[in-house]
């Protein structure tokens, strides 16, 4: 242990005393939170570790010290009690012996021990248990003086030396308290003739307070609190313990219960027990989780199977198109083959591809670099490429709601444009005409932003609402796997809207309108004004109007405008604070 110089430790913090190696303060603080006892019993690991054990130790423990106190109280009101009772009666021995005095001669035993005594110390009487401490007639206790008040019932403690002989045995060394009244020699004429005693002199009468029966009181209730405090705190730890034991029985039966359940087959479930108390809910909790644990396997089970199906079919179809060309390498239609063989390769990679994504979600993996963007803009864009790929049957129409409205969302490019691409690969293959996507703002500001894909197929039925966003999940009216779809692609945008704090929902329709998926996504912050406050929308170009709304039917424009307008930069650079900075950041996402 080195002395740290100049009063300062080498962390930097002022300091009065040396340094000590890292840890040792911090040691003894700990050690210094628990009683040593109980630190001493903890290191010799002889507390107990079962819960009933720790509940029967603790309420005796509780009324070992409550018995105790009670104990005490009593043995001390007893003995107060007692001692009041033994100093009434010196009391009344002193006015009893100042009215015998007064009209006869005393002495010999007469009560408790006591003494009289003249100036000078002249000794009047006495009981024989002060008879050791007497010598030459002079008294023990000191005589009343000459001159001032005559005091009455006054006490004060004197303190007895020890002696060997029987009579002062209950004297012998002990500090008692005496009761004592001074009165005139005048006043006892009887006893102060002969005595040397002037008659303007004092005499004084001590009556000693012996505790004796206070002692005897408190002794037999000592040797009964003995035997009864220990009792009172075994019972009270047996009953604890029962008591404990009756109510961990469900606990220890719910731990049975549960330490049978398996990975593979989490189907028991524990039995809740009709206390309407904690373990009551522990047991309804565990089954709560059990019942997740289980859907979890059988979702784990489906998903494994359903993705084995799924690349089963491509990889058969693959394998089937290829040995047939293999064995009859003259009549194959080698350029049919191949490109079979590239459709279903396609395919397998799609699917793949979809798998891992949804692995990635699972895991709960950060979405990619995020940044604003503009969501009529993608919109637009998409729009265009599928009216082109449609070639105008069915029609694929964008609606910019509320025109010169911000439509910047702060999320991952490739994330939102996967959302919408499936959204719209959805609609196109249950479309009969047309699908409509809309882009709009929330009126409620700062609202989200609004995005809906709507179709005028046969619908969604009102009970397979959610059962469409499932994993593998596909309506009757497209079971096929070559038309249908994988049935990941609604799984997969709503999990993706999740992760950017969105939401994908079907909004209920009428039967025979078609579908209406609705897109929610909190709004990014456009642009910042020159104050730092947040602008509702793009400011406009210099000399031109706002942002305005365009409507694509088949491709080809209405209007002005070939397609919403791209997203453009503020031109007022934003203020220097920590929201600005992390605007910049290129860790944000």
């Amino acid at each position: 242990m080195a002395d740290v110089p100049n009063g300062r430790h080498p962390s930097g913090r002022r300091t009065l005393v040396p340094a000590y190696p890292p840890g040792t303060l911090r040691r003894l603080r700990r050690a210094r939170l628990l009683p040593r006892p109980v630190r001493v019993l903890r290191s010799l690991r002889v507390l107990p570790r079962s819960v009933r054990a720790r509940s029967a130790f603790a309420a005796a423990f509780a009324a070992a010290v409550l018995f105790t106190s009670g104990a005490l109280l009593m043995r001390h009101q007893l003995y107060d009690e007692r001692l009041r009772a033994t100093s009434s009666v010196a009391q009344e021995q002193v006015d009893t012996l100042l009215s015998a005095t007064a009209h006869s001669s005393i002495g010999g035993p007469w009560g408790a021990p006591y003494e009289i005594v003249a100036d000078d110390g002249v000794l009047l009487a006495s009981s024989p248990e002060l008879e050791p401490y007497e010598k030459d007639g002079h008294a023990f206790l000191p005589g009343p003086g000459r001159g001032g008040s005559l005091p009455l019932y006054t006490r004060r403690r004197f303190t007895f030396p020890a002696v060997a002989e029987p009579a002062a045995r209950s004297l012998s060394g002990r500090t008692l308290t005496t009761v004592e009244g001074t009165v005139p020699a005048s006043y006892l004429p009887g006893e102060t003739q002969g005595r040397g005693v002037a008659a303007g002199a004092r005499v004084r009468v001590y009556v000693l307070i012996v505790p004796d029966d206070a002692e005897r009181a408190v002794g037999e209730l000592d040797r009964e609190l003995v035997v009864a405090v220990p009792l009172a705190t075994a019972l009270v730890a047996g009953v604890a313990w029962l008591a404990t034991r009756r109510a961990l029985r469900p606990v220890e039966a719910i731990r049975a219960r549960t330490a049978s359940v398996t990975a593979t087959d989490p189907r028991e479930r524990v039995e809740v027990p009709d206390t309407a108390d904690e373990v009551a809910e522990l047991a309804v909790t565990i089954n709560a989780t059990l019942q997740r644990l289980e859907e979890a396997a059988t979702a784990q089970r489906r998903f494994v199977a359903d993705a084995a199906h799924e690349l089963r079919s491509p990889l058969a179809t693959l394998l089937a198109g290829l040995e047939v060309a293999t064995a009859y390498p003259d009549r194959a239609d080698w350029p049919a083959v191949v490109s079979a063989a590239g459709r279903q390769t396609r395919r397998l990679s799609g699917l793949t591809e979809e798998l891992l994504l949804l692995a990635r979600l699972d895991a709960g993996a950060p979405p990619a670099r995020t940044e604003r963007v503009d969501l009529a803009a993608l919109a637009g864009r998409l729009v265009e490429e599928y009216a082109e790929r449609a070639g105008g049957s069915p029609k694929v129409d964008l609606l910019v709601a509320a025109p010169g409205t911000a439509t910047t969302v702060f999320a991952a490019p490739g994330d939102l444009e996967r959302i919408l691409r499936n959204l719209l690969d959805n609609a196109l293959r249950h479309a009969v005409d047309r699908v409509l996507l809309t882009v709009a703002r929330d009126s409620a500001a700062p609202g989200p932003v609004l995005c809906t894909v709507r179709d005028d197929g046969p619908g969604v039925a009102e009970a397979d609402s959610e059962r469409i966003f499932e994993r593998f999940t596909r309506l009757d009216e497209s079971r096929t796997r070559t038309d249908g779809g994988t049935g990941l692609g609604l799984a997969i945008a709503r999990d993706l809207a999740a992760r950017h704090g969105g939401l994908l929902v079907l909004a209920v329709q009428p039967k025979g309108s078609g579908a209406c998926f609705v897109l929610r996504l909190p709004a990014g912050d456009p642009c910042q004004g020159c104050g730092g406050e947040q602008l509702s929308g793009l400011p406009p170009l210099d000399g031109e109007g706002g942002l305005s709304a365009c409507v694509l039917e088949g491709g080809t424009p209405t209007g002005s405008c070939s397609r919403p307008a791209d997203a453009r930069p503020c031109r007022v650079p934003p203020r220097e604070e920590p929201l600005a900075r992390w605007w910049a950041s290129p860790r944000r996402g």
